[in-house]
């Protein structure tokens, strides 16, 4: 059955298409056009008026099987396999219903999130697209080594590639640097060499898969751009020369804001879970990693919205927070939107979602107001009137808007 969207705003990823709707037939977007060559339209209709309809947001950079507690990784190794999948599958409608229509698993546990991720994409359950990385490969030490494929020197880089194609993952993430939440380690140190990153790299790139490396100090960064990196999670400690390399070759910068803020966050609400390690080092970077998120802004580079959520009180379903706090250090409403669709899609090589457009899946999510001039229409969930995900409605919210309006007209 055909459904027609109008009578408000329109941010179609890129730019805004103001006095136009949006026609969907089985599950895709039929025609975008003028509201005026829908006149004889009688088909099922949703009134946007007075709200913002928009791409479905995509986040670049999740875990969908940790739950944001204060020590996830504490809490995952008490649960078992059928716990953890079952979790995860309620983190994935959890983050759904908060207007994210696709993610990028970049870290999971022993590729249960495969499970889930063929279960959403096959269309057997609700939730966001998903890709998923499979296991982090890492050095023998290094970050993410809980769960992670430790592996040293290019040979042995090589295989973990291998390893994680056979596995089924989509795309591969290498551990240049230390990190925030690995006991040990620090997030300036470069942990891969230049020459084994460049080796994991090129194995991936060999079979067509999307290279991720969480990367936080500047040699570690450079060590990746220059092994012809995709994107670069975090980048907390880059540099002049980390920004014109990696906006030189086109690299994208998954941020993720709020991995360190909810950590903070998490610690002065109370929370004495989290280990003292975690916060120490937090500290130390959260105004260096506002820095440089501002500087590859400032000059120009791509980005793509991307969360961490998972870790601790970074929760699924809160995951479009992360527009309002790109928007807190300066980053504009309408570039923060196009980061968490359009440009998120293109990381993502999802090519028919991110942008609202002929033949695009119907993934959207339409805010109340207008999300260009206030940022938290679209990045608090309590904004929303509906989110769907290939003409499907997974959350409509519309009764409690018209409740307030009545609320309202009755003062």
């Amino acid at each position: 059955m055909a459904t027609l969207y109008g009578g408000g705003r329109l941010f179609d990823g890129e730019k805004v298409l103001d006095g136009h709707a949006v026609l969907v037939e089985d599950g895709r977007v039929e025609r975008v056009a003028p509201a005026g060559e829908f006149a004889g339209f009688a088909g099922a209709r949703v009134d946007t008026a007075g709200g913002t309809l928009m791409p479905g947001m995509i986040d670049c950079h999740i875990h969908s099987l940790s739950g944001a507690e204060g020590n996830p990784g504490a809490v995952q190794d008490r649960m078992t396999a059928a716990q953890i999948a079952v979790r995860g599958m309620e983190h994935m409608r959890s983050t759904l219903e908060g207007g994210i229509t696709a993610v990028r698993d970049c870290g999971g546990k022993d590729y249960i999130e495969f499970a889930i991720r063929d279960a959403i994409n096959g269309g057997r359950f609700l939730g966001p697209t998903m890709r998923c990385a499979g296991r982090m490969i890492c050095m023998t030490g290094g970050h993410g080594n809980r769960t992670g494929r430790v592996a040293d020197g290019p040979d042995e880089v090589v295989k973990a590639v291998r390893e994680q194609i056979h596995a089924g993952s989509d795309l591969i993430k290498i551990m240049a640097t230390g990190g925030v939440m690995t006991p040990g380690v620090n997030p300036e140190d470069a942990h891969y060499s230049a020459e084994e990153m460049k080796a994991g790299i090129t194995e991936a790139h060999r079979f067509h898969k999307c290279c991720a490396s969480h990367a936080q100090g500047a040699l570690g960064i450079l060590n990746a751009v220059r092994g012809g990196i995709d994107s670069i999670e975090h980048g907390i400690f880059m540099t002049d020369e980390c920004v014109s390399e990696m906006k030189e070759r086109g690299v994208w910068l998954v941020p993720t804001l709020a991995a360190v803020k909810n950590i903070l966050k998490g610690y002065d609400d109370g929370d004495r879970s989290i280990p003292d390690y975690v916060i120490d080092k937090a500290r130390r970077v959260f105004e260096r990693h506002i820095a440089s998120i501002k500087m590859y802004y400032k000059a120009g580079g791509r980005i793509a919205m991307g969360t961490d959520a998972g870790t601790p009180h970074n929760r699924h379903g809160e995951n479009a927070r992360e527009l309002e706090f790109m928007c807190e250090i300066g980053i504009s409403p309408r570039d923060s939107l196009f980061f968490a669709t359009a440009s998120a899609a293109d990381l993502m090589r999802l090519a028919d979602q991110g942008r609202v457009k002929e033949g695009s899946s119907a993934d959207f999510v339409l805010c109340d107001g207008d999300a260009l001039v206030d940022i938290k229409r679209a990045a608090r969930k309590e904004n929303h009137r509906l989110v769907v995900k290939r003409g499907i409605v997974a959350r409509d919210n519309r009764g409690a808007f018209v409740a307030e309006a009545a609320r309202v007209a009755a003062e």
